[in-house]
This record gives structure tokens, C-alpha cells and sequence, in this order.
């Protein structure tokens, strides 16, 4: 079973994680592609070291290599919302990034 992949939408129309994608190197897009992809047909089932959990409502995609890249993400009945993505510095996801796609989330139309 396919779950459907949904870009978060600003109120102003703009898809902030697909423009950030667009600005990245054609080897790290290929990669979130195919993330994308498993996660589209695997969804909640999608383990390490392709997604983790990171909140109780939230998971982050993980694409590895020169540009380490996260893309947080929630669900919404079988709709996976990508919500916010950035480059990976630290170890840890920071509060502000997750608070971010908290923020994203809360607002969409469920």
C-alpha cells in the first residue's frame, strides 16, 4: 500500500521543502528522491537508517552523505506531510528545527 507524499504548503503557496531541495547538489537530490520513495511505499514501517522517530508525532527522514540532510515529517490518516527539512551540523535535532515543523503541522487543514 502507497501513502501519499504531500510537500508542506505555506498560506502564500510556497513549498519551503521542496524549494530547499532544489537549491541542493543533483547527488543529494537523487538520494532524497529515493527516500522519498521508500518512504512513500514503507511509510510508518520505514525504519533506520533511512527514518527515525523523533517525537511522538514526528519522524525525520535521513539522507546521508557529503550534505547530511534531514527532512522532519508527520502523518496525518494516510498523508505523509514532509515539513520542514535542513542540513544536519550537530548530533542531535535541534529543538528550533522540530519546533518549526511542530508549528507547520499544527497548521494544516487535518
Amino acid at each position: 500500500m502507497n501513502w501519499e507524499i504531500l510537500f508542506f504548503e505555506t498560506a502564500r503557496g510556497e513549498k519551503v521543502v521542496k524549494e530547499f531541495i532544489k537549491t541542493l547538489d543533483d547527488s543529494t537530490v537523487s538520494k532524497i528522491s529515493n527516500e522519498i520513495d521508500l518512504l512513500e511505499t514503507h511509510g510508518p514501517f520505514l525504519g533506520m537508517p533511512h527514518s527515525k522517530k523523533i517525537t511522538q508525532d514526528f519522524y525525520e527522514l535521513r539522507i546521508r552523505g557529503r550534505q547530511e540532510v534531514r527532512i522532519i515529517y508527520g502523518f496525518v490518516k494516510k498523508n505523509i506531510y514532509l515539513l520542514h527539512v535542513f542540513l544536519k551540523k550537530t548530533e542531535k535535532t535541534p529543538s528550533k528545527e522540530i519546533k518549526t515543523a511542530e508549528q507547520r503541522f499544527n497548521s494544516l487543514n487535518k
